[in-house]
């Protein structure tokens, strides 16, 4: 990790409420509490920050460890410590206090792409308080042309060290693994959420999209399933599987709608952010549970099986003005008045057209 003066960064949203019925728990709202945008190609400790595609919070040191999707184009593979002040029930300010490479099992930054490499492509991002470690998930590489030799490398899930390391891997199911056939996950549209059970016995790992097995994506016209696994800390090894019902796309033509990063409330229930692009920008907030979903794992197919159940808590597109690419959403603090804080983070995808955004949140 390399651990510089902070860099803070201002406020540059306001208050406005932002609020729509949760279930299937009591309804509850999110009020938002103000967005920090970062500069377009702002350099920390000689990185480029952006593609910030996941989040998570460490309360013991108040710290956010937020993971870039950089698949080590410009910069290996990595993530950022952050500070986030929320103290005083808003979002006045941004501090990055480090950037860490993640390691391959070598020990060594992740090289970028070439004829005998192919890098991870990280989105998702969960701390472990009592193991004192992280987990990160990477949507792997599967790239099929006629004749061509395929290029594939199976989405993971790999335990590090707050410096890096590498600690080891969970073991996925066999419907994770990448296939030259028209089976198993899309190309990027596959582990794309990561999150831990608060009491820290369930790593919970959603899909984008579904698989190849599970139907056709999302489009106007119909909704889709994809997965949720519930991983064993332990055992590093599968234990349940659950189909997420997606909804039809809402952002216009050309659009999509996928999950990209859902954060555990407690043993069952969840907040999940699905969004899309196309014409426009799609982000929204659903609450969702497991419990009474059949448990699919080891299914080829989630056809015929009874899926999670979920209920809109937000349009962020409609709620908050000018966001952008919500990829990734954590708890962070109580706030004063004891509500729950929730914190989000935009993935611009190094591009000049697309925003980094940080946001805040009370449920």
């Amino acid at each position: 990790m390399t651990d510089l003066k902070p860099l803070a960064l201002l406020l540059t949203a306001v208050l406005v409420l932002a609020g729509c019925a949760g279930a299937p728990a009591p309804a509850s709202q999110l009020e938002f509490l103000g967005k920090i945008e970062l500069a377009h190609g702002l350099l920390f400790a000689d990185t480029t920050v952006g593609g910030l595609s996941g989040i998570t919070y460490d309360a013991g040191r108040d710290r956010y460890y937020v993971i870039s999707d950089d698949r080590s184009e410009k910069n290996p593979a990595r993530f950022y410590t952050m500070s986030i002040a929320l103290s005083e029930g808003n979002l006045a300010r941004v501090d990055l206090l480090g950037s860490t490479s993640l390691l391959n099992t070598d020990g060594k930054p992740f090289p970028r792409r070439s004829a005998t490499s192919v890098p991870p492509d990280p989105e998702g991002i969960a701390f472990d308080a009592r193991r004192k470690q992280l987990y990160w998930s990477s949507e792997g590489e599967r790239i099929v042309k006629p004749d061509t030799p395929p290029v594939l490398l199976d989405p993971w899930v790999r335990i590090a060290g707050l410096d890096g390391a590498f600690h080891g891997q969970f073991t996925l199911p066999p419907e994770l693994h990448m296939s030259p056939a028209d089976a198993g996950p899309r190309k990027n549209q596959a582990l794309e959420g990561l999150t831990l059970a608060p009491d820290g016995t369930a790593l919970w790992a959603g899909m984008e999209a579904p698989g190849f097995d599970d139907g056709p994506v999302p489009t106007a016209e119909h909704g889709a399933l994809t997965r949720i696994t519930r991983l064993d800390p332990v055992t590093r090894q599968p234990t349940a599987q659950y189909a997420y019902p997606l909804d039809a796309v809402s952002s216009g033509e050309g659009g999509d709608n996928g999950l990209s990063d859902l954060v555990a409330l407690d043993a069952e229930d969840f907040l999940v952010i699905e969004r899309g692009h196309g014409t426009r920008t799609s982000v929204r907030i659903f609450r969702a549970s497991v419990a009474g979903a059949d448990d699919i794992l080891g299914r080829p197919s989630s056809a015929g099986a009874v899926p999670m159940r979920k209920s809109l808590v937000d349009d962020l597109s409609a709620t908050v003005h000018s966001v952008d690419n919500v990829e990734g959403i954590t708890l962070g603090p109580k706030l004063p008045d004891g509500r729950q804080s929730v914190v989000m983070v935009t993935d611009d995808n190094f591009s000049p057209d697309q925003v980094t955004q940080l946001l805040a949140f009370a449920l």
